[in-house]
Protein backbone atom coordinates (compact mmCIF):
# COMPACT_ATOMS: atom_id res chain seq x y z
CA UNK A 1 0.00 0.00 0.00
CA UNK A 2 3.02 2.21 0.98
CA UNK A 3 4.28 2.42 -2.62
CA UNK A 4 0.71 4.02 -4.03
CA UNK A 5 1.27 6.54 -1.46
CA UNK A 6 4.64 7.29 -2.97
CA UNK A 7 3.47 8.27 -5.71
CA UNK A 8 2.29 11.35 -4.62
CA UNK A 9 5.86 12.65 -4.19
CA UNK A 10 6.34 16.02 -6.15
CA UNK A 11 3.14 16.00 -7.89
CA UNK A 12 0.75 19.09 -8.01
CA UNK A 13 -2.48 18.55 -6.09
CA UNK A 14 -5.40 20.37 -6.12
CA UNK A 15 -8.13 20.05 -2.86
CA UNK A 16 -10.71 22.02 -2.54
CA UNK A 17 -12.53 22.34 0.70
CA UNK A 18 -8.85 22.17 2.15
CA UNK A 19 -9.77 24.43 5.19
CA UNK A 20 -12.45 21.91 6.47
CA UNK A 21 -11.89 19.26 8.76
CA UNK A 22 -11.24 16.30 6.38
CA UNK A 23 -9.34 18.46 4.03
CA UNK A 24 -6.88 19.99 6.47
CA UNK A 25 -5.98 16.36 7.29
CA UNK A 26 -5.73 15.53 3.63
CA UNK A 27 -3.33 18.63 2.77
CA UNK A 28 -1.32 17.60 5.72
CA UNK A 29 -1.33 14.32 4.95
CA UNK A 30 -0.14 14.87 1.35
CA UNK A 31 2.52 17.45 2.10
CA UNK A 32 4.38 14.72 4.61
CA UNK A 33 4.17 12.51 1.62
CA UNK A 34 6.08 15.15 -0.45
CA UNK A 35 2.99 16.69 -2.90
CA UNK A 36 2.89 20.03 -3.27
CA UNK A 37 -0.26 20.96 -2.35
CA UNK A 38 -2.73 23.43 -3.37
CA UNK A 39 -5.75 23.99 -1.92
CA UNK A 40 -9.26 25.89 -2.66
CA UNK A 41 -11.58 26.74 -0.52
CA UNK A 42 -13.84 29.51 1.77
CA UNK A 43 -12.45 30.55 5.07
CA UNK A 44 -12.34 27.68 7.91
CA UNK A 45 -15.75 27.17 8.99
CA UNK A 46 -15.83 27.44 12.86
CA UNK A 47 -12.96 29.08 14.80
CA UNK A 48 -11.17 26.96 16.08
CA UNK A 49 -10.55 25.21 13.36
CA UNK A 50 -7.73 22.30 12.61
CA UNK A 51 -6.36 24.29 9.17
CA UNK A 52 -5.51 27.48 11.77
CA UNK A 53 -4.83 25.30 14.95
CA UNK A 54 -1.65 23.63 12.99
CA UNK A 55 -0.52 27.14 11.12
CA UNK A 56 -1.29 24.78 7.80
CA UNK A 57 -1.89 27.98 6.20
CA UNK A 58 1.58 28.56 5.70
CA UNK A 59 3.06 24.99 4.63
CA UNK A 60 0.90 24.92 1.60
CA UNK A 61 -0.36 26.76 -1.14
CA UNK A 62 -3.64 28.29 0.20
CA UNK A 63 -5.91 30.20 -2.13
CA UNK A 64 -9.40 31.57 -0.67
CA UNK A 65 -12.23 30.43 -3.09
CA UNK A 66 -15.86 29.09 -4.26
CA UNK A 67 -16.69 25.93 -5.63
CA UNK A 68 -19.94 28.18 -7.23
CA UNK A 69 -17.30 30.00 -8.57
CA UNK A 70 -16.34 28.02 -12.00
CA UNK A 71 -14.67 31.06 -13.66
CA UNK A 72 -12.15 31.71 -10.91
CA UNK A 73 -11.82 27.47 -10.12
CA UNK A 74 -10.77 27.08 -13.83
CA UNK A 75 -8.42 30.06 -13.75
CA UNK A 76 -6.76 28.43 -10.67
CA UNK A 77 -6.56 25.07 -11.90
CA UNK A 78 -5.03 26.20 -15.20
CA UNK A 79 -2.95 28.19 -13.48
CA UNK A 80 -1.06 25.36 -11.37
CA UNK A 81 -2.04 22.64 -13.96
CA UNK A 82 -2.40 19.90 -10.41
CA UNK A 83 -2.12 16.21 -11.73
CA UNK A 84 -4.59 15.18 -8.51
CA UNK A 85 -7.83 17.04 -8.14
CA UNK A 86 -9.64 15.92 -4.46
CA UNK A 87 -12.89 17.17 -4.40
CA UNK A 88 -14.11 17.96 -0.62
CA UNK A 89 -15.81 21.29 -0.25
CA UNK A 90 -19.30 20.86 0.62
CA UNK A 91 -22.02 22.27 2.72
CA UNK A 92 -21.47 19.43 5.04
CA UNK A 93 -24.71 19.62 7.57
CA UNK A 94 -27.84 17.73 7.38
CA UNK A 95 -29.45 20.12 10.32
CA UNK A 96 -28.17 22.89 8.61
CA UNK A 97 -29.18 21.85 5.36
CA UNK A 98 -32.33 21.93 6.38
CA UNK A 99 -32.01 25.64 6.84
CA UNK A 100 -30.00 26.53 3.81
CA UNK A 101 -31.43 24.06 1.10
CA UNK A 102 -30.82 26.57 -1.88
CA UNK A 103 -27.26 26.94 -0.48
CA UNK A 104 -26.75 22.98 0.18
CA UNK A 105 -27.90 22.40 -3.18
CA UNK A 106 -25.69 25.25 -4.96
CA UNK A 107 -22.67 23.84 -2.92
CA UNK A 108 -22.76 20.23 -3.33
CA UNK A 109 -24.61 19.68 -6.61
CA UNK A 110 -23.14 22.68 -8.81
CA UNK A 111 -19.92 22.59 -6.85
CA UNK A 112 -19.71 19.13 -8.12
CA UNK A 113 -20.78 20.34 -12.03
CA UNK A 114 -17.65 23.24 -11.92
CA UNK A 115 -14.67 21.66 -10.34
CA UNK A 116 -15.76 18.76 -13.41
CA UNK A 117 -16.01 21.70 -16.13
CA UNK A 118 -12.43 22.55 -14.58
CA UNK A 119 -11.15 19.62 -14.83
CA UNK A 120 -12.71 18.92 -18.67
CA UNK A 121 -11.09 22.14 -19.92
CA UNK A 122 -7.66 21.98 -18.23
CA UNK A 123 -5.18 19.76 -19.46
CA UNK A 124 -3.17 17.87 -17.28
CA UNK A 125 -5.11 16.39 -14.36
CA UNK A 126 -4.25 12.53 -14.22
CA UNK A 127 -7.12 11.92 -11.26
CA UNK A 128 -10.60 13.28 -9.93
CA UNK A 129 -11.91 12.28 -6.74
CA UNK A 130 -15.19 13.55 -5.72
CA UNK A 131 -16.02 13.10 -2.24
CA UNK A 132 -19.69 12.56 -1.35
CA UNK A 133 -20.87 10.81 1.71
CA UNK A 134 -22.40 7.39 2.88
CA UNK A 135 -25.95 8.96 3.01
CA UNK A 136 -26.10 9.57 -0.95
CA UNK A 137 -28.30 5.97 -0.57
CA UNK A 138 -31.92 5.38 -0.06
CA UNK A 139 -31.64 5.01 3.39
CA UNK A 140 -34.26 2.07 4.24
CA UNK A 141 -32.30 1.45 7.56
CA UNK A 142 -31.32 -2.26 7.31
CA UNK A 143 -29.12 -4.20 9.22
CA UNK A 144 -27.13 -4.44 6.20
CA UNK A 145 -24.36 -2.38 4.85
CA UNK A 146 -25.52 -0.77 1.14
CA UNK A 147 -23.15 -1.64 -1.81
CA UNK A 148 -22.03 0.67 -4.48
CA UNK A 149 -24.71 -0.95 -6.82
CA UNK A 150 -27.51 0.11 -4.71
CA UNK A 151 -30.11 2.85 -5.10
CA UNK A 152 -29.12 6.67 -4.72
CA UNK A 153 -31.72 9.12 -2.65
CA UNK A 154 -32.23 11.30 0.20
CA UNK A 155 -34.75 12.12 3.00
CA UNK A 156 -32.92 15.71 3.53
CA UNK A 157 -31.80 18.41 1.22
CA UNK A 158 -27.93 17.21 2.56
CA UNK A 159 -28.61 13.62 1.58
CA UNK A 160 -30.20 14.11 -1.47
CA UNK A 161 -27.20 16.87 -2.82
CA UNK A 162 -25.09 14.25 -2.37
CA UNK A 163 -27.02 11.48 -4.60
CA UNK A 164 -27.19 14.09 -7.15
CA UNK A 165 -23.25 15.00 -6.82
CA UNK A 166 -22.85 11.04 -7.33
CA UNK A 167 -25.58 11.28 -10.71
CA UNK A 168 -23.32 14.04 -11.91
CA UNK A 169 -19.92 11.97 -11.28
CA UNK A 170 -21.28 9.48 -13.28
CA UNK A 171 -22.83 10.91 -16.05
CA UNK A 172 -19.09 12.86 -16.59
CA UNK A 173 -17.25 9.77 -15.87
CA UNK A 174 -19.24 8.10 -18.96
CA UNK A 175 -19.41 10.98 -21.01
CA UNK A 176 -15.99 13.08 -21.14
CA UNK A 177 -13.81 11.18 -19.53
CA UNK A 178 -13.83 7.56 -20.55
CA UNK A 179 -13.54 7.34 -24.47
CA UNK A 180 -10.22 7.08 -26.32
CA UNK A 181 -11.72 9.97 -28.16
CA UNK A 182 -12.23 12.05 -25.15
CA UNK A 183 -9.92 13.73 -22.39
CA UNK A 184 -8.83 10.47 -20.72
CA UNK A 185 -8.76 11.57 -16.53
CA UNK A 186 -9.76 9.00 -14.38
CA UNK A 187 -12.83 10.01 -11.98
CA UNK A 188 -14.08 8.27 -9.17
CA UNK A 189 -16.44 9.22 -6.41
CA UNK A 190 -15.76 8.35 -2.87
CA UNK A 191 -18.48 7.84 0.31
CA UNK A 192 -17.56 7.73 3.96
CA UNK A 193 -19.59 9.34 6.88
CA UNK A 194 -19.17 9.52 10.55
CA UNK A 195 -15.79 10.23 10.67
CA UNK A 196 -14.00 12.16 13.57
CA UNK A 197 -10.80 13.20 14.43
CA UNK A 198 -9.02 15.95 16.02
CA UNK A 199 -9.68 18.98 14.74
CA UNK A 200 -13.02 18.84 14.10
CA UNK A 201 -15.59 21.90 15.79
CA UNK A 202 -18.43 21.47 13.22
CA UNK A 203 -21.81 22.68 14.57
CA UNK A 204 -24.04 19.58 15.15
CA UNK A 205 -21.84 16.88 15.02
CA UNK A 206 -21.17 14.62 18.05
CA UNK A 207 -17.92 14.94 18.99
CA UNK A 208 -17.27 18.52 18.54
CA UNK A 209 -20.49 19.05 20.78
CA UNK A 210 -19.21 16.68 23.50
CA UNK A 211 -15.47 18.43 23.33
CA UNK A 212 -17.01 21.52 23.66
CA UNK A 213 -18.93 20.82 26.74
CA UNK A 214 -16.16 18.48 28.51
CA UNK A 215 -13.64 21.85 27.31
CA UNK A 216 -16.12 24.14 29.60
CA UNK A 217 -16.74 21.34 32.30
CA UNK A 218 -20.61 21.38 30.83
CA UNK A 219 -23.06 19.06 30.53
CA UNK A 220 -22.80 17.19 27.00
CA UNK A 221 -26.51 17.38 25.32
CA UNK A 222 -27.31 14.83 23.19
CA UNK A 223 -30.33 14.74 20.52
CA UNK A 224 -30.52 11.08 20.07
CA UNK A 225 -28.98 8.87 22.02
CA UNK A 226 -30.26 5.55 20.33
CA UNK A 227 -29.51 6.19 17.05
CA UNK A 228 -26.70 3.67 15.53
CA UNK A 229 -23.99 4.76 13.43
CA UNK A 230 -20.64 3.33 12.16
CA UNK A 231 -17.46 5.88 13.75
CA UNK A 232 -13.97 6.03 12.37
CA UNK A 233 -11.30 7.77 12.54
CA UNK A 234 -10.45 10.50 10.24
CA UNK A 235 -7.31 8.88 8.66
CA UNK A 236 -9.47 5.50 8.09
CA UNK A 237 -11.13 6.83 4.60
CA UNK A 238 -8.24 9.57 3.82
CA UNK A 239 -6.35 6.42 3.43
CA UNK A 240 -8.26 4.72 1.29
CA UNK A 241 -9.13 8.11 -0.83
CA UNK A 242 -5.08 8.52 -1.03
CA UNK A 243 -4.68 4.42 -1.79
CA UNK A 244 -7.69 4.81 -4.90
CA UNK A 245 -6.00 8.06 -6.58
CA UNK A 246 -2.56 6.15 -6.91
CA UNK A 247 -3.99 3.39 -8.23
CA UNK A 248 -6.18 5.01 -10.42
CA UNK A 249 -2.74 7.18 -11.69
CA UNK A 250 -1.98 3.74 -12.67
CA UNK A 251 -4.93 2.30 -14.24
CA UNK A 252 -7.29 4.96 -15.02
CA UNK A 253 -10.18 2.18 -16.53
CA UNK A 254 -9.74 -0.30 -13.90
CA UNK A 255 -10.38 2.12 -11.11
CA UNK A 256 -12.80 4.36 -11.95
CA UNK A 257 -15.68 4.06 -10.62
CA UNK A 258 -17.97 4.17 -6.98
CA UNK A 259 -16.17 3.31 -3.72
CA UNK A 260 -17.27 3.39 0.12
CA UNK A 261 -14.91 3.62 3.12
CA UNK A 262 -16.02 2.29 6.21
CA UNK A 263 -15.02 1.35 9.72
CA UNK A 264 -14.96 -1.57 11.16
CA UNK A 265 -17.80 -3.75 11.88
CA UNK A 266 -17.89 -3.51 16.10
CA UNK A 267 -17.32 0.18 15.81
CA UNK A 268 -20.92 0.52 15.20
CA UNK A 269 -22.54 1.64 18.52
CA UNK A 270 -25.36 4.18 19.41
CA UNK A 271 -24.46 7.90 20.31
CA UNK A 272 -25.42 7.47 23.98
CA UNK A 273 -22.43 4.61 23.74
CA UNK A 274 -19.74 7.08 21.90
CA UNK A 275 -20.43 9.82 24.00
CA UNK A 276 -19.92 8.16 27.29
CA UNK A 277 -16.60 6.48 26.01
CA UNK A 278 -15.68 10.38 25.03
CA UNK A 279 -16.37 10.89 28.80
CA UNK A 280 -14.14 7.99 29.86
CA UNK A 281 -11.36 8.97 27.79
CA UNK A 282 -11.93 12.40 28.64
CA UNK A 283 -11.36 11.72 32.38
CA UNK A 284 -14.56 13.11 33.68
CA UNK A 285 -17.86 14.90 32.50
CA UNK A 286 -21.67 14.10 32.03
CA UNK A 287 -24.52 14.33 29.70
CA UNK A 288 -27.93 14.67 29.44
CA UNK A 289 -30.60 14.05 26.83
CA UNK A 290 -32.27 16.80 24.55
CA UNK A 291 -36.05 15.44 24.37
CA UNK A 292 -37.03 18.48 22.08
CA UNK A 293 -38.53 17.66 18.46
CA UNK A 294 -35.62 17.59 15.86
CA UNK A 295 -35.74 17.41 12.06
CA UNK A 296 -35.34 13.60 10.96
CA UNK A 297 -32.19 12.30 11.00
CA UNK A 298 -31.55 8.47 9.88
CA UNK A 299 -31.37 5.95 12.94
CA UNK A 300 -28.95 3.46 11.41
CA UNK A 301 -27.01 3.40 7.93
CA UNK A 302 -24.18 0.90 7.56
CA UNK A 303 -21.76 0.74 4.13
CA UNK A 304 -20.91 -2.69 2.72
CA UNK A 305 -16.45 -1.80 2.21
CA UNK A 306 -16.14 -5.34 0.33
CA UNK A 307 -15.18 -3.65 -2.68
CA UNK A 308 -12.58 -1.58 -1.41
CA UNK A 309 -11.43 -4.65 0.71
CA UNK A 310 -11.09 -7.28 -2.17
CA UNK A 311 -9.60 -4.64 -5.44
CA UNK A 312 -8.00 -2.13 -3.68
CA UNK A 313 -6.61 -4.33 -0.48
CA UNK A 314 -7.73 -1.24 1.86
CA UNK A 315 -9.46 -1.72 5.08
CA UNK A 316 -10.24 -0.27 8.83
CA UNK A 317 -7.96 -1.35 11.40
CA UNK A 318 -8.61 1.39 14.13
CA UNK A 319 -11.29 -0.58 16.52
CA UNK A 320 -13.87 2.28 18.53
CA UNK A 321 -11.56 2.46 21.68
CA UNK A 322 -8.80 3.33 19.41
CA UNK A 323 -10.17 5.75 17.30
CA UNK A 324 -12.37 7.83 20.65
CA UNK A 325 -8.64 7.59 22.54
CA UNK A 326 -6.93 8.91 19.57
CA UNK A 327 -9.59 12.07 19.13
CA UNK A 328 -9.81 12.88 22.76
CA UNK A 329 -5.83 12.92 22.51
CA UNK A 330 -5.61 15.29 19.87
CA UNK A 331 -8.28 17.78 21.34
CA UNK A 332 -6.44 17.79 24.84
CA UNK A 333 -2.96 18.73 23.06
CA UNK A 334 -5.31 21.72 21.77
CA UNK A 335 -6.57 22.85 25.23
CA UNK A 336 -3.13 22.29 26.69
CA UNK A 337 -2.25 25.23 24.47
CA UNK A 338 0.98 23.83 23.42
CA UNK A 339 1.49 26.02 20.51
CA UNK A 340 0.90 26.19 16.57
CA UNK A 341 4.60 24.31 15.55
CA UNK A 342 3.89 21.59 18.48
CA UNK A 343 0.76 21.05 17.80
CA UNK A 344 1.86 20.92 14.01
CA UNK A 345 4.26 18.20 14.61
CA UNK A 346 1.78 16.04 16.95
CA UNK A 347 -0.57 16.03 14.22
CA UNK A 348 2.33 14.84 11.51
CA UNK A 349 3.23 12.38 14.22
CA UNK A 350 -0.58 11.26 14.51
CA UNK A 351 -0.38 10.65 10.64
CA UNK A 352 3.35 8.62 10.85
CA UNK A 353 1.68 6.04 13.35
CA UNK A 354 -1.28 5.51 11.78
CA UNK A 355 0.90 4.82 8.64
CA UNK A 356 3.46 2.58 10.56
CA UNK A 357 0.18 0.10 12.00
CA UNK A 358 -1.56 0.21 8.44
CA UNK A 359 1.78 -1.13 7.11
CA UNK A 360 1.56 -3.57 9.33
CA UNK A 361 -2.16 -4.85 9.28
CA UNK A 362 -2.11 -4.13 6.02
CA UNK A 363 -3.46 -6.97 3.40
Amino acid sequence: MDKYFKIYKNKKVLITGHTGFKGSWLSLWLKELGAKVIGYSLEPPTEPNLFEAIDLGSKIIHIIGDVRDKEYLTYILRKYQPQFVFHLAAQSLVRYSYEKPKLTYETNIMGTVNILEAVREVKGVEVCIIATSDKCYQNKEWIYGYRESDPLGGYDPYSSSKACAEIVSEAYRRSFFTSKKQKRVALSSVRAGNVIGGGDWGKDRLIPDCVRALSQNKKIVIRNPHAIRPWQYILEPLAGYLLLGGLMYKDKERYSSAWNFGPLLKNTITVEELTQLSINYWGKGEYMIDKRVHPYEANYLRLDVSKAYALLGWRAIYDINKTVKKTVEWYKKFYKNIGKEKLYKFTVKEIREYISDLTRYSV
